[in-house]
């Protein structure tokens, strides 16, 4: 089933793709300190760079150019 998308839709996601992302506010002095509090997990650390190094040698299918 093949739908065609209307130019309405088209020019609203071109819209939205180009519009800036930024934050509503700033944090607030609680949500700054809780992030600063927060402790990265090593074996979380470790597997982002592991995923990070695999999807850059990636050849074939998915492979970014």
């Amino acid at each position: 089933m093949s739908e065609e998308v209307d130019e309405a839709t088209k020019t609203e996601e071109a819209r939205e793709a180009s519009a800036s992302h930024t934050a509503d506010r700033p944090p607030t002095p609680e949500e700054e300190a809780a992030a600063e509090g927060n402790t990265l997990d090593p074996e979380v650390s470790e597997h982002e760079k592991e995923m990070g190094k695999i999807g850059a040698e990636v050849k074939g299918e998915g492979e970014i150019d």
